[in-house]
């Protein structure tokens, strides 16, 4: 990296050092804040058109299943092409669906399904966006400050979960959802601007079909006995704990008969719990393994879990939110790394890819069948249900799917 000794040690900030991944961090943390605060204009305008929790949780459904869905394609197309222009691509396209959303609910032309429709085809262009973002980091840092880099990202998306959702939430009770879509059609602007001003070092790379390129992606990760289960692990993870996140308009709404700021509360104590865990994940890791900093993440989600069936008010539930952030963050953050030293560069956005369609997937189907089961029993039902399941499931996958040991099936390059 020019201008910068590689003897220079590397703290948890040392990424800012670089311009490029500088300027494209405070560029995606407007982008990452504008779409905490779509996220919340539609799940909250979900619960005024429909009673239903499954439409409900189908909001934060149709935002992830799209990166299960086109991920892998994604994953090959970021590296079979330049990364900068498929970010640009997604970046533009997702501008003009967010505008074209502002645009039909300031006209009150909005039905369930309709935002639904918009909120998919969003969470396809984050399903195109992402892979190509992941695996582009290696261009803009040095390889022995990728974790930092990392953690420093996984900063920005929760930073903006912590002041997004408050946002939103105010936006939507002095204006109306609408105004919360156009402000995110406007955050895409500023990583717009930067990516065509990055001009990175262009990569030779062998271009080869999407498809046979998926194929050859999907037979690493499945040869590779740590890869294999960490993605086990990854859609487990996803699907339990959807079951918090997909279910929460409905229980701010209805069990702790909050408003739309209330909400906005909520999401926020889960972001301050991410950004305030996230500079010590490392620590914690390197200390307890990544065995072990899963298993607790688990036990606080559980505990999350069981609290938030039981309270009946804001005061009481955002401490929760709180933990569950501080858990989320912990094994969102270090499954990535863990994905990242076991893929070969070569195949790195498919492997991205991959490890992204299971957690989400997971995260897509558990929001659907959580929502399933509120509507046919009740909301403190399944949220118990759910943390039944991630205890058990967490004990019965410590034995058949132990997270690899440090060292295993790190590719060294």
């Amino acid at each position: 990296m020019p201008g910068l000794s590689q003897a220079e040690p590397a703290g948890t900030f040392s990424p800012f050092r670089y311009p490029v991944f500088r300027a494209i961090w405070i560029a995606n943390l407007f982008s990452n804040l504008g779409a905490t605060i779509q996220s919340v204009a539609a799940a909250w305008l979900m619960t005024e058109l429909t009673d239903s929790k499954q439409l409900i949780g189908m909001v934060q459904a149709s935002a992830t299943l799209p990166i299960m869905l086109f991920g892998m394609i994604a994953g090959s197309i970021a590296d079979n092409f330049d990364r900068r222009r498929v970010m640009l691509a997604a970046q533009i396209g997702m501008l003009l669906t967010s505008s074209a959303l502002a645009a039909l609910t300031y006209l009150g032309m909005i039905s369930p399904f309709i935002l639904l429709a918009f909120t998919l085809t969003i969470g396809a262009g984050t399903a195109l966006n992402s892979p190509a973002w992941q695996s582009s980091v290696r261009q803009t840092v040095p390889k022995r400050e990728l974790s930092q880099a990392i953690a420093l990202n996984s900063m920005s998306f929760n930073l903006a979960r912590s002041v997004g959702p408050a946002l939103g939430g105010l936006l939507i009770s002095i204006w109306d959802v609408s105004l919360a879509f156009a402000i995110n059609a406007v955050s895409y602007f500023a990583l717009i601007f930067v990516l065509l001003w990055w001009k990175p070092e262009i990569r030779r790379v062998a271009r080869r079909p999407i498809f046979p390129a998926i194929a050859v992606g999907l037979r690493y990760c499945m040869d590779s006995s740590p890869i294999r289960r960490l993605l086990l692990r990854c859609f487990f993870i996803g699907f339990t704990v959807a079951a918090y996140q997909a279910l929460l308009p409905s229980i701010v709404r209805e069990q702790l008969g909050g408003s739309e700021l209330d909400f906005g509360f909520m999401l926020a104590m889960f972001g301050v719990g991410s950004i305030v865990i996230a500079p010590f994940v490392g620590k914690i890791r390197r200390r307890l393994e990544l065995e072990g900093l899963l298993a607790a993440s688990a036990l606080i989600y559980v505990f999350a879990l069981i609290v938030i069936a039981e309270v009946d008010t804001v005061t009481f539930a955002a401490p929760v939110a709180f933990l569950a952030g501080v858990a989320w963050v912990s094994n969102l953050t270090s499954l990535n790394l863990a994905m990242q030293y076991r893929s070969p560069d070569d195949m790195l956005g498919r492997c991205l890819s991959i490890y992204q369609a299971t957690t989400f997937g997971g995260m897509a189907l558990g929001s659907w069948a959580w929502g399933a089961v509120a509507d046919v029993s009740s909301l403190p039902f399944a949220l118990h249900a759910a943390s039944a399941v991630l205890a058990a499931g967490s004990i019965a996958l410590w034995r058949l799917a132990p997270a690899p040991r440090r060292g295993e099936g790190i590719v060294r390059e």
